[in-house]
């Protein structure tokens, strides 16, 4: 019965366009948030290769890089680590617009700004790579940045990339925490009523009234600024919308024969909530899931935005729209507007993936 209910509420779900584009992105974005440092060109701890020389450029830039041996030996990592964290550079980047091979020696013109250059010449000892089987006296790459760079000279896309970890994150540990808050102390309220009821209710009121962004910049402050921190504040702030449509329907449910023939089995309190009230309330629960991933999504980047929350160098859209916002009005507003759009585009998936979950599951308001 279970099955057949499922590939009924799939059929329905899967001719809603709206949830289907939903669906698409978020599992873009999930193989995205995987392999970010392997898709990223940048693919550096954090995304955070700085190269002020080239900071500020406009999408589409190319710029050339001789490639510098650094003086340190970088440790080499593992797959899931680099999957995880990515990898240090085994080499500092040199912006250079010209160079020649002279001799014993490689001269470039290094690049300082729009127009000027400086000579800087390198022994070629000095310049020898060695990296698995390539091995050569220098090396030069080209390489282009799609979305320009940030006032540091990152990589804005790499940036971009790296950020979805954050923001789908936030919203998994968000929903997480709200449900399991939300659920327990709204299935209590509705199956046991009476003096737990009012009190349950009474505390729901009292999150209700305090403004939600106020109150995570409370436990934001007393949790401390951080990766963790905020999205525990995040989700401590959200379960109260679950709680109350919980609460709802355990009301209607607990009174239906199923629960009435479990109780005359003699079956106790908490099997009758998990085993028999809980399976069939729980189709309101995913679409606000869904909608909760999406709000998590944009208090989170509030939050960087206003800079009590993911800090740097982490990279988090919000930061970036902080760290770059001023370029708005001036020469190059794309490095604000593309993780703008990374966040509407985003929480419209989970948006429009929650409303084809309520028509699906034939969820009434």
């Amino acid at each position: 019965m279970a099955t057949a209910t499922t590939r009924s509420t799939w059929r329905r779900l899967k001719r809603n366009k709206g949830a289907m584009f939903g669906i698409v992105i978020i599992g873009l974005a999930l193989i995205v948030a995987l392999l970010a440092h392997f898709l990223a060109s940048d693919g550096t701890p954090n995304a955070n290769r700085m190269i002020v020389e080239i900071g500020g450029q406009k999408p589409g830039y190319t710029q050339q890089f001789l490639l510098l041996p650094k003086e340190r030996t970088i440790q080499a990592v593992s797959f899931f680590s680099r999957l995880l964290n990515g990898r240090e550079d085994h080499y500092q980047y040199i912006a250079i617009s010209d160079h020649k091979h002279a001799g014993d020696s490689l001269i470039i013109q290094q690049f300082i700004d729009e127009g000027v250059t400086e000579r800087v010449a390198y022994p070629l000892q000095a310049t020898r790579w060695d990296e698995g089987s390539n091995k050569g006296d220098y090396r030069i790459i080209t390489q282009k940045f799609y979305l320009g760079t940030d006032k540091y000279g990152r990589d804005i896309l790499s940036r971009l990339l790296v950020g979805v970890r954050v923001s789908l994150s936030v919203g998994l540990v968000t929903v997480l925490i709200s449900l399991s808050i939300g659920v327990l102390l709204g299935a209590l309220a509705g199956y046991f009523r009476g003096w737990v009821d009012d009190a349950i209710m009474w505390f729901i009121n009292v999150i209700w009234s305090i403004p939600t962004l106020l109150l995570v910049f409370a436990i934001t402050l007393m949790l401390g600024k951080g990766f963790w921190q905020v999205f525990i504040a995040i989700g401590l702030t959200m379960w109260v919308n679950v709680a109350r449509i919980i609460r709802g329907q355990v009301l209607s449910v607990r009174e239906m024969e199923y629960v009435e023939a479990a109780r005359a089995l003699g079956y106790g309190h908490p099997r009758i909530i998990v085993r028999h009230v809980l399976p069939n309330v729980m189709g309101p629960v995913m679409v606000v899931a869904a909608s909760n991933f999406a709000s998590a999504i944009v208090i989170e980047a509030g939050l960087s935005f206003l800079g009590v929350g993911v800090q740097p160098p982490q990279p988090s859209w919000g930061l970036m729209i902080k760290e770059n916002y001023n370029f708005i009005i001036t020469h190059n507003p794309m490095l604000a507007l593309a993780p703008g759009f990374a966040i509407m585009l985003l929480v419209l998936a989970f948006n429009m993936l929650g409303n084809g979950l309520r028509d699906a599951l034939q969820v009434k308001a």
